[in-house]
């Protein structure tokens, strides 16, 4: 039986690195699939892993309909046994539910790879609805790691280094730039605990703080947490 498998988990936990994996191994097979992204990093039509692999795949636009791309494939006399799905959460509402019904009634198995939560902790609505439709959701078990060590579970944007929670959900980006790498201008993401998320304290931040005397804990809430220094003066 076909089934509709999410695979999730933050930035840095290797959904890419899966996602070529499982192409590899299925065709390995002599099954026939469909490489599908949106939005990678390296460019349009592209599943690329930090690792450094990558391969082409088909771009998902807004007006992509998967119930089409495999209809005109199998009709065309090419094989369709499953599709990989990348940076799923991107997608559509609309788009995740014809996933749903590629699966139910053409059994042709589809795995999507995608981040649950943007920036602002909020579920990205094709990951929400991949969450509600999905036979199965798999959390992967490779833990990205924030700056102190812990295991992140919180995606965060930065510009020029600093951490910002407004914007427009979808802006492409890659990892926060290094200490060697200039930060003028640059859009960032980096992976942080959620301790280190609600005080906004990135790499860049705790590496500003590093030489500077350690503040007590309430110290560093009244002026990071949101609206903590006004009640502070308070």
């Amino acid at each position: 039986m076909a089934e509709l498998v999410f695979f999730s988990g933050t930035m840095d936990c290797g959904k890419s690195t899966l996602a070529l994996q499982m192409d590899h191994n299925h065709r390995a097979r002599g099954r026939g699939g469909v490489r599908f992204s949106c939005n990678d990093r390296a460019g349009d039509s592209t599943i690329s892993s930090r690792l450094g692999l990558q391969t082409d795949a088909v771009e998902v636009e807004d007006h992509t309909d998967f119930w089409d791309e495999v209809v005109v494939r199998r009709t065309s006399g090419l094989r369709v046994d499953y599709l990989i799905c990348d940076e799923a959460q991107f997608y559509s509402p609309l788009q995740v539910e014809q996933l749903a019904r590629v699966v139910d009634e053409m059994d042709v198995d589809v795995f999507a790879f995608g981040i649950t939560s943007d920036f602002r902790t909020r579920l990205f609505p094709g990951s929400q609805r991949l969450i509600e439709l999905a036979d199965r959701v798999q959390v992967l078990q490779v833990e990205a790691l924030c700056w102190c060590g812990r295991r992140a579970t919180q995606n965060a944007r930065t510009l020029n280094g600093i951490m910002v929670v407004e914007g427009e959900q979808v802006m492409v980006g890659d990892v926060a730039p290094t200490d060697d790498a200039p930060f003028a201008g640059v859009v960032g993401y980096e992976t942080l605990c959620r301790r280190h998320y609600m005080r906004r304290v990135t790499a860049h931040g705790a590496n500003l703080m590093a030489g500077a005397d350690q503040p007590l804990p309430f110290d560093i809430d009244a002026c990071l947490w949101p609206g903590a220094g006004e009640l502070h003066r308070q």
